[in-house]
């Protein structure tokens, strides 16, 4: 196939990338394209694994020959041929490790503007020096507080922290905060070493031996001779001791481990600066001020607020040319910020505390102010996470992008975007291989015709939702008033026994009232025993965490496998079958199945193994069959295909069942936690919570739920969810899906608006009465979903 140079469209011939079946489409350039589908169809792969992973491939080709021989090993896309394709810059929602220094002002670069507007528009001290813009930096050695290097806090406990039951003995563990296992019992041996009653209770030791224990930035070492154990001889050896102060600060700073983390802060206390105040930068730095505020006092702002100041000084009869300039560029780009509905954040708010949807849009405003044209950006979902009123300004944003001469490509469920797009690219029917066929290419109006289609049911034959009952709750949990970032004593009263939706614009404040009712619940409420909180965060950051792992059914999988004839015959125990230790794993890649590729000046990739090809195990274990099946090729099952293969086996089906229930049928047992969305990490904890039976009444609280899910897959999940209302159990969540909304029993919108406009609960009761509540942004959207509505056909 060979494209004139002034074809309007890209071509795909023969794509085979995951589960796509050969797929053959054109797709036209310089349009808003998107690409819809059930979860598992194959859109995500025909629009990232295809199209973009092949741009990517070219731009390497067209690069040195060191940076070529890598892309080779990550592999080209599995497609026969590709024309008309432009340069491609991705917008995925998959987040780098979280970094306490990386900001809303770093990620879209306003901070650096308003470092520059600082050295050479602020107002300095008679007599004090300009300034280098890096001074204002928390992240730089020019500007970040000697005494809490730029972090505006500092960490610090206590001995009531350290040892909470200072009735127990060193022995019994009264220092709560040393780890456990050998490493525990190493302090206390070297204590015992070293001349400390390791057995008296600690409030009865002497006051200078206790700070000395907890306190001491010493490191001595000396020869400890451990007792003898039952069956075990243990020589003496050289252990050194560290104060329990020093290693919990060192744990905290220094762990890669979440869990490790989380264990050292509930023993420290966390206070602003006393030297900055919080300020995170050096007294030089905080001693210039612009518009009467200081660098970090206008990083903290709004930026819908920090706009309004900044504009406000350029008009000023005193403001200077560069202050004009500078401040006409900031507010500039603050303003595309704003019109992708994220106004609400403030330039220091940390990264890590932004939803993937919150920093896609981040991006996606970065790139509207990069004068870029001609490329393809290809986006996922860039909807998730946003209200309906919020969805219309993107839709702006994404005219804009589309004008200013890209391709726009979009992979979406929100059938408010898809009634927008030029072009429509309808991938399915099913899920996995089910799917993986393009069933239209062409004017979403089209797609009416396609019966095949399950898009097209929910985009043309709308219907007004059910009438039905609404439960009646069995008590309420009442939470408040509560005073957390912008709620300001906000009290509220969640129904137990049934279903609750908390709605409202993006940053009104629904999730930190949300926590707020984890952190009022204690299990003993009238009503609800338990609290199950499902979250979106990854259930794992490595190729080595993967479905199977994660709901324990690979545990039966490795068990069956030693049960077989040919493993007893070799030997093998259940151990050999498991990825993550030495024996049957290959140990090039550790079990992981992938190795890391690191490339110069680019985030590292993941490539196969170059001699496992993926399968993660030794030719020794892979001689072991299951019903003619390798470990590896059992874990490369769909959950639909493993649900056949162990329906006798109830102990799997029973986990496997449950994923099907939440629509994950299409997902492999072994596919990396890397590889799996937000909204579907947050479903396989669902599952592995419903493959639980509880009896006792519990309390769900998930966040977003239907977040990358196509309607049909919504109409599954809220199936469950509302399975588990009917059962006895309650269910909040937090969510901006209408038609989910008008399904549930009580809602409580909060707003009216973001940030500093939001926080405050207006409206609260059915969907019904939320629908017609005169101060809710909310309620013309629920009203809509309520009555069947929608805007215009397309």
């Amino acid at each position: 196939m060979h494209a004139s140079p002034h074809d309007p469209y890209v071509r795909v011939r023969g794509a085979r990338e995951h589960n796509l079946a050969g797929v053959d489409v054109d797709i036209p350039r310089d349009a808003l394209v998107v690409f819809t589908g059930v979860s598992g169809s194959g859109k995500s792969s025909l629009a990232f694994g295809t199209l973009y992973a092949e741009a990517q491939r070219r731009y390497f080709e067209s690069v040195a020959p060191y940076a070529r021989r890598l892309i080779h090993q990550v592999g080209a896309p599995s497609v026969g041929e590709i024309t008309g394709l432009p340069p491609a810059v991705s917008l995925e929602q998959r987040r780098s490790s979280p970094n306490a220094r990386s900001s809303v002002g770093t990620v879209t670069t306003l901070s650096n503007s308003l470092r520059m507007l600082f050295s050479r528009a602020g107002h300095y001290p008679e007599g004090a020096e300009r300034l280098d813009s890096d001074a204002f930096s928390p992240n730089t050695a020019a500007g970040a507080c000697p005494s809490c290097h730029g972090l505006g806090r500092i960490h610090e406990t206590s001995e009531e922290l350290l040892v909470p039951d200072p009735g127990l003995s060193i022995r019994q563990g009264a220092v709560a905060a040393w780890p456990g296992a050998w490493q525990g019992k190493n302090l206390r041996d070297v204590l015992d070493a070293l001349g400390y009653d390791v057995d008296r209770p600690w409030r009865e030791l002497a006051a200078k031996d206790r700070e000395w224990i907890l306190f001491t930035d010493e490191q001595p070492v000396v020869t400890v001779h451990p007792v003898r154990e039952a069956g075990r001889i243990q020589r003496p050896y050289q252990g050194t001791y560290t104060g329990a102060r020093r290693l919990v600060l060192r744990t905290f700073s220094d762990s890669k481990s979440p869990a490790l983390r989380a264990k050292a802060e509930r023993f420290l206390t966390s206070a602003p600066c006393p030297v900055c105040g919080g300020g995170r930068l050096r007294p030089e730095a905080l001693a210039v001020t612009f518009a009467g505020r200081t660098v970090a006092e206008l990083a903290a702002l709004p930026l819908t607020a920090l706009a309004g100041v900044l504009s406000t000084a350029a008009a000023g009869a005193d403001a200077t040319e560069t202050a004009r300039v500078l401040t006409g560029d900031l507010v500039a780009r603050i303003g595309t910020v704003t019109e992708l509905g994220l106004g609400y954040l403030s330039l220091d708010r940390a990264t890590p505390t932004l939803s993937d949807g919150e920093l896609q849009r981040l991006r996606l405003a970065t790139q509207l102010r990069s004068g870029l044209f001609g490329v393809v950006y290809v986006l996922d979902e860039p909807s998730a996470g946003l209200h309906p009123a919020d969805t219309e300004a993107l839709l702006v944003v994404l005219d804009r992008l589309r004008a200013a001469g890209n391709s726009v490509f979009v992979v979406e469920h929100h059938l408010d975007v898809v009634r927008h797009a030029d072009w429509l690219v309808d991938v399915g029917p099913g899920a996995g291989v089910h799917g993986g066929r393009v069933l239209h290419s062409g004017p979403p109006r089209d797609l009416a015709g396609v019966e095949e289609s399950v898009t097209r049911r929910f985009l043309f034959d709308r219907e007004p939702a059910p009438a039905r009952t609404v439960r009646e709750p069995a008590g309420r949990l009442r939470t408040g008033p509560v005073t957390r970032h912008n709620l300001r004593g906000v009290d509220a009263a969640f129904p137990l026994g049934v279903f609750t939706a908390v709605t409202g614009v993006s940053g009104s404040g629904k999730s930190t009232l949300v926590d707020a009712l984890v952190d009022a619940f204690t299990g003993q409420v009238e009503g609800s025993g338990r609290l199950v909180t499902v979250d979106q965060r990854p259930i794992g950051r490595t190729p080595r965490s993967n479905l199977a792992t994660y709901t324990g059914l690979f545990d039966v999988v490795r068990r069956l496998f030693a049960e077989t004839e040919e493993a007893k015959g070799y030997g093998y125990k259940a151990g050999r079958f498991s990825f993550n230790v030495p024996g049957g794993r290959c140990e090039t890649c550790q079990g992981e199945g992938f190795v890391s590729v690191e490339l110069l000046f680019l985030p590292s990739t993941y490539a196969p193994c170059p001699d496992c090809h993926g399968a993660r195990y030794n030719p020794e274990t892979l001689r072991v069959r299951l019903r003619g099946r390798t470990v590896a090729e059992v874990l490369d099952l769909t959950v639909e295909s493993a649900a056949a293969f162990f329906e006798d086996v109830p102990a799997a089906a029973r986990s496997l069942r449950a994923l099907l229930d939440v629509g994950l049928g299409y997902l492999r047992l072994g596919q990396p936690a890397t590889e799996l969305s937000g909204g579907e990490a947050q479903r396989v904890k669902l599952a592995s919570e419903l493959q639980r039976p509880h009896r006792s009444p519990t309390l769900y609280v998930l966040d977003e739920p239907t977040t990358g899910l196509h309607p049909a897959d919504v109409e599954v999940l809220m199936r469950q969810l509302h399975g588990l209302v009917d059962a006895g159990h309650s269910v909040v969540v937090v969510e901006h899906d209408m038609d989910v909304v008008a399904t549930a029993d009580w809602v409580i919108d909060l707003g009216p608006d973001g940030g500093d406009r939001g926080g405050r609960i207006v409206a609260e009761g059915p969907p019904e009465r939320v629908a017609g509540a005169a101060d809710s942004r909310t309620a013309p959207y629920l009203a809509r979903a309520l009555s069947g509505g929608a805007p215009d056909r397309p």
